[in-house]
């Protein structure tokens, strides 16, 4: 880049030399006018370095419908428009912007974008441009390069923005109505489920119920009592039993290659039951094994839901050891009495050992099988066995299947 402006300066050194040669020697009224000319369009070439567009300043703006102008956060598989505004300061007069800028993902996958603009009187403009469907991730919009050039194409000036700006994509998620294996309650011999009556509240409050003889003056809700003319109470929340575990699959031979897919659809699964699990006042856990063993709790409400959330919204396929071995890795996060709900490409005898795994450590194994449309040969005899020991399946080819496929009962 140096090099080409150094050559193109002395280019025009040497054009101003022939043609204060020319008036030296030749003179008129032609080689006067000439020289002229010359010297206005070398002082606009000079001036272009104090055009103002080294001292750019600018904003940016995500806009996304349906959401607030400061949330952040966002749905795989969907655009995003970017508007920035530009402001140059100064007077010298500027044919046109270029915008460049780079949107930089948490694994490193860069995408550039180019945009252009021309700056109204007030020396002012705007770019815009639209994201394509965005995968899921954090993601991250680097410094902004502003650049311009005189009428000639000759030299190039550059100035950067500060508009730095970070985001999530979250997982795809599909909504469930219910789910009868889970409000069954899978209840075991070591089930720590109870009756919803008997369940502990917390003391996160769940809305107003009508008064209750017994109830203490601290439960009364005063402002509801006044509004309505009777007795109400506060209704707190209970916590949200059994509980459930979603052990999450990250095989990386599994979904090397042309299977990252089936990954995607795995991490889609699991937050869509993380959603469930948050709406329906279940306690909700997460372990997943990896290079680094990430476990969540079980847990009722929302902290725990964007926890697992931003998780899920990160996660990739990086366990080198095979799902077995990832289970009794993590075998001591697993609480017994538990509902735990296997996620996982796997089929065969490595699925069947998993759900034998999950059963020896005292938890109610579940399994949501994510199945290719080919049917290998002994599939469904692993999943007689499996079935045959009580222990539900859930086949899932796309995500739109798994509503129908929970909610309509084992597959």
């Amino acid at each position: 880049m140096f090099r080409t402006r150094w050559k193109r300066w002395q280019t025009v050194a040497a054009l101003y030399a022939v043609c204060t040669l020319y008036l030296l020697f030749q003179g008129g009224k032609t080689a006067f006018m000439l020289f002229c000319i010359l010297n206005v369009l070398l002082v606009y070439l000079i001036l272009g370095r104090f055009s103002g567009i080294g001292r750019v300043e600018g904003s940016r703006k995500l806009i996304h419908p349906g959401k607030h102008a400061h949330d952040y956060r966002f749905s795989a598989g969907t655009p995003l428009e970017v508007r920035l505004t530009v402001r140059i300061p100064g007077f010298y007069p500027i044919p046109y912007v270029l915008v460049r800028d780079r949107l930089i993902r948490h694994d490193g996958q860069t995408i550039p974008f180019e945009s252009s603009f021309v700056p109204n009187w007030r020396r002012i403009g705007e770019a815009s441009y639209l994201t394509p469907p965005l995968r899921r991730g954090l993601y991250r919009f680097e410094e902004t390069e502003c650049s311009t050039r005189d009428i000639f194409g000759l030299f190039e000036h550059k100035g950067r923005i500060d508009t730095s700006l970070s985001f999530s994509v979250l997982p795809q998620t599909i909504p469930l109505r219910g789910w009868q294996q889970l409000q069954r309650g899978m209840r075991g011999p070591y089930s720590h489920a109870s009756a919803p009556r008997s369940a502990k509240e917390t003391t996160q409050i769940n809305g107003v119920r009508e008064y209750l003889y017994g109830d203490r003056l601290s439960r009364i809700h005063w402002n509801a009592t006044a509004k309505t003319g009777e007795w109400k109470s506060k209704a707190f929340e209970r916590e949200a039993l059994p509980r459930t575990v979603i052990v999450l699959d990250r095989d990386e031979l599994l979904y090397a290659g042309g299977n990252a897919e089936r990954f995607e659809l795995a991490v889609s699964v699991a937050a869509s039951l993380v959603e469930f699990g948050l709406r329906s006042e279940t306690a909700m856990g997460l372990l997943s094994v990896g290079k680094r063993t990430v476990s969540f709790p079980p847990r009722s409400g929302a902290d725990n839901r964007n926890l697992m959330m931003k998780h899920l919204t990160s996660v990739d396929p990086d366990c080198p050891v095979a799902l077995s071995e990832a289970l009794k890795l993590g075998d001591a996060r697993l609480e017994p009495g538990s509902l735990a709900v296997l996620v996982t490409a796997k089929e065969g005898e490595e699925a069947l050992l998993a759900m034998q795994l999950l059963s020896r450590q005292g938890l109610s194994p579940c399994l949501i099988a994510l199945r290719s449309d080919s049917r290998g040969a002994g599939q469904s005899e692993w999943l007689r066995v499996i079935r045959g020991k009580g222990w539900p399946v859930f086949s899932v080819r796309q995500l739109q299947d798994l509503p129908s496929s929970l909610e309509g009962g084992v597959a």
